[in-house]
């Protein structure tokens, strides 16, 4: 009898670590699926599930179960959830976020956790350098980064004289800051707009009066589109040129159609990218979803592979610590982006492109890559970072 109650509690207990260990992995998704940043968010959501669909619910063979959250680009909305996905459904991973001065709110109270956080957007610099953590991975940018590599397409281009707008918020004061670090000719002028403002007839007219021979403007989402449309409607498109990071991408142009056509923009992604990770990438989200991949999608993409190989690695185990970031850290997928690998500070080195609106084949606006801006582009502030 002993023999027997032994033997079944030594099944129970090998049924039970077999049943802990086939869990799917929880992975929470904080983004922004509200608003005039909605676009931002559902790009994101479906770049990321589609790489989760593509293994028929799986990541590097690893179930995973994605818990997909509104952040409404508000700080506190994104903290609350960031405790409740902590708290209340014991992720081990979050990722997504799309707005900065969301993840200067939740990045703190998620890392410190020890949860690993996967941004596959924002990147501001605080979070960069002195702020950074070993549980804190991107596959986008950090956000003075985007725009150097913008300043060197504008000094390329000849533009001597250049007036500058983006809105008032961590990600816009980044903008600004990473551009001029690359670019070499004449600043006419700064404007900072409010978050989600409709119109910029104030901000038309004094860019105007500047004269200058450029202008380079960072509106991503809905800001871009109401910014896009105005400045052509004031007949400045083809008399002072505007070249902009993600103010006209994959995510705004179906709003803009021709309206964007011959616009100059720097980025770390397109559509048409030759390579063989994003042939796959490209022509599997246009057939899931019926419209072009952004950079949002494409970089939350590269955020499902990464965790992926990482899961792969680590036979879907989590709880190790450092061998999960070990396994995230050797960056073990191929990017649709191209060459990736992770800086000191877990932000990429990777390349960034000039992306000109043309005719497509079929007649409709679309983004084209026109060469490499950087091969190998470093953030500037790794050396600042200081891993515990």
């Amino acid at each position: 009898m002993t023999m027997h109650l032994s033997r079944s509690l030594v099944l129970a207990a090998l049924f039970a670590c077999g049943a802990a260990a086939a869990a799917p992995v929880k992975i929470g998704f904080l983004s922004t699926f509200s608003g005039p940043g909605a676009a931002l968010g559902v790009d994101q959501y479906d770049g990321f599930m589609l790489a989760v669909d593509q293994e028929n619910g799986r990541l590097g063979g690893v179930e995973v179960k994605v818990l997909r959250e509104d952040d409404e680009m508000k700080p506190e909305k994104g903290v609350q959830i960031a405790r409740q996905l902590m708290v209340r459904d014991q992720v081990p991973i979050v990722t997504g976020i799309v707005f900065s001065n969301v993840m200067m709110a939740v990045h703190r109270p998620i890392t410190s956790g020890k949860v690993f956080l996967v941004g596959s957007n924002a990147g501001p610099t605080p979070i960069t350098g002195k702020g950074c953590s070993p549980f804190f991975f991107s596959t986008s940018w950090n956000n003075d980064q985007l725009h150097e590599a913008a300043g060197e397409l504008v000094n390329r281009m000849g533009f001597k004289r250049v007036y500058l707008l983006a809105p008032n918020y961590q990600a816009g004061k980044d903008a600004m800051e990473g551009f001029k670090r690359t670019y070499k000719g004449e600043i006419l002028g700064e404007a900072f707009s409010r978050v989600n403002q409709p119109d910029y007839s104030v901000e038309i007219s004094n860019l105007a009066a500047a004269r200058p021979d450029a202008i380079y403007t960072f509106y991503p989402g809905g800001m871009g589109v109401n910014f896009t449309k105005q400045y052509q409607q004031a007949g400045l498109m083809t008399k002072i040129p505007m070249i902009s990071v993600s103010t006209i991408d994959g995510s705004t142009l179906p709003a803009l159609g021709d309206l964007a056509l011959g616009a100059v923009t720097s980025s770390p992604y397109a559509p048409d990218l030759d390579n063989a990770a994003n042939r796959e990438f490209a022509g599997a989200f246009r057939k899931k979803y019926g419209r072009e991949p952004s950079l949002y999608a494409a970089q939350s993409y590269d955020a499902a592979r990464l965790i992926a190989s990482s899961l792969r690695r680590t036979g879907g185990n989590v709880d190790d610590k450092a061998a999960f970031r070990a396994a995230l850290k050797a960056a073990d997928f191929q990017s649709v982006r191209g060459y990736f690998a992770f800086n000191t500070n877990q932000f990429p080195i990777s390349p960034f492109y000039r992306v000109d609106v043309v005719k497509g084949q079929d007649g409709k606006a679309a983004l084209s890559s026109k060469g490499v801006i950087f091969e190998r582009s470093r953030d500037s502030f790794a050396q600042e970072c200081r891993m515990d």
